[in-house]
């Protein structure tokens, strides 16, 4: 089953780093997936979420304020 994964981040560096190491780790291991990046505000603060980047995976809130490694995110899409 295909996953979705939102980066919510208004384009800042870690944000950006964030999207690159998600992108990274589902390219590198396969993984079926859909990534979205959320930059518009108003749908960020849907999430109720006061510090970027966000990692949501499948309407989930998994990591937020800061980017992860490389091995968390493959934890976290098992």
């Amino acid at each position: 089953m295909s996953k979705v994964i939102k980066v919510l981040g208004t384009g800042c560096t870690k944000c950006k780093m964030m999207l690159e190491t998600v992108n990274n780790v589902v390219s590198e291991n396969n993984i079926d997936a859909t990534i979205v990046k959320v930059e518009d505000i108003m749908e960020i603060m849907e999430y109720n979420v006061l510090s970027t980047p966000v990692l949501v995976i499948d309407e989930v809130i998994t990591i937020k304020g800061r980017v992860p490694s490389k091995d968390e995110i493959i934890e976290l899409l098992k």
